[in-house]
């Protein structure tokens, strides 16, 4: 239409679309400069193009969504209207590459194109590394696959780790014995584990050793088959830790390793084993590095504004 585009849909569809209050209509309005309107006929789509065009393709989109028996809410909507600006991102692909429903109902699914690359190599590769800022899903979409490939006895054990270097020699001063003293570094695996298993399943599987949560240096010595491993906050091993991990997984198995090498907690001459790993394994068959940014990042809009400022002032580290 010349002036205007009109998306058919009943009563239910428009009030998912439109969202709470009308929030996702005054959105719309004022990223793509449109007004949207609801009649007998369907949700019309007024304002000069481009943006006119633009909001009622990625409109049609988030109602093909709806009818797939989803229901974004406006965050999802915001993060598709920030994906769908910067480079035009067809939402419906992404939706239809769900990982997991989790016991209350939520769909884990990549909520921008960066997120689904990750989630497309980790189906295609035995040894992944993402890198990317706090936020962006390098962890909880790796436990999200691992806690799917498990559920489909792709494996037979899920081993999740981190290194405990922020503590150095200083555990000592904490109460408990020595898991009390790693467990709060290991809160986030935890915490995700349990959103996508629910308790019972969860404490079940601990008490098996179905799945496993260690710090690094509990890796030392072993080898892993039919296991889906993966390090997090890597960012934080030095070479030798990340080699003796990168020699544990066996057959049957896969390997994620997830860091921020903006945020390294390592003495200043040490070298972050992740940095140096990547250029030591570029170019070998199986092995695919994916980069996120902040416009990957899902938490509250200012995190990623202050990701990007952090980045701009952050100095170079050797």
């Amino acid at each position: 239409m010349p002036d205007g585009d009109t998306l058919r849909l009943n009563n239910g569809e428009a009030l998912k679309l439109l969202g709470m209050q009308d929030k996702n209509l005054a959105l719309f309005a004022k990223t793509f400069g449109v007004k949207l309107i609801l009649t007998d006929e369907g949700l019309q789509v007024n304002g000069p193009s481009p943006g006119r065009e633009q909001a009622a393709d990625l409109l049609n989109q988030i109602l093909a969504i709806i009818r797939a028996g989803n229901s974004p809410d406006y965050a999802e909507v915001s993060q598709m209207v920030q994906n769908y600006r910067a480079s035009r991102t067809d939402h419906r692909t992404l939706y239809r590459d769900e990982i997991l429903t989790t016991p209350r109902g939520k769909k884990v699914i990549a909520k921008t194109p960066g997120q689904h690359r990750y989630i497309l190599s980790i189906k295609k590769n035995d040894l992944v590394f993402c890198i990317g800022p706090a936020g962006t899903g390098k962890t909880y979409l790796a436990v999200a696959i691992a806690v799917r490939a498990l559920k489909e006895k792709q494996i037979a054990k899920i081993v999740l780790t981190r290194p405990a270097i922020e503590a150095g020699e200083r555990l000592g001063f904490l109460p408990g014995d020595l898991q009390d003293k790693v467990d709060p570094y290991l809160r986030p695996l935890y915490d995700a584990l349990l959103e996508f298993l629910g308790l019972e399943t969860y404490q079940k599987y601990m008490e098996k050793g179905v799945i496993e949560v260690a710090p690094l240096a509990y890796m030392r010595g072993r080898t892993l088959n039919d296991a889906f491993i993966i390090l997090d906050e890597a960012q934080n091993t030095t070479p030798e830790q990340m080699k003796m991990f990168l020699t544990r997984f066996g057959f049957g198995s896969k390997a994620i390793v997830t860091g921020d090498i903006t945020q390294i907690d390592l003495p200043r001459e040490t070298v972050s084993g992740l940095r140096q790993v990547i250029g030591i394994l570029q170019g070998i068959e199986g092995i695919e590095v994916i980069y996120l940014d902040e416009t990957d990042i899902i938490r509250h809009k200012l995190v990623a504004d202050i990701v990007q400022a952090y980045a701009k002032r952050a100095p170079r580290r050797k």
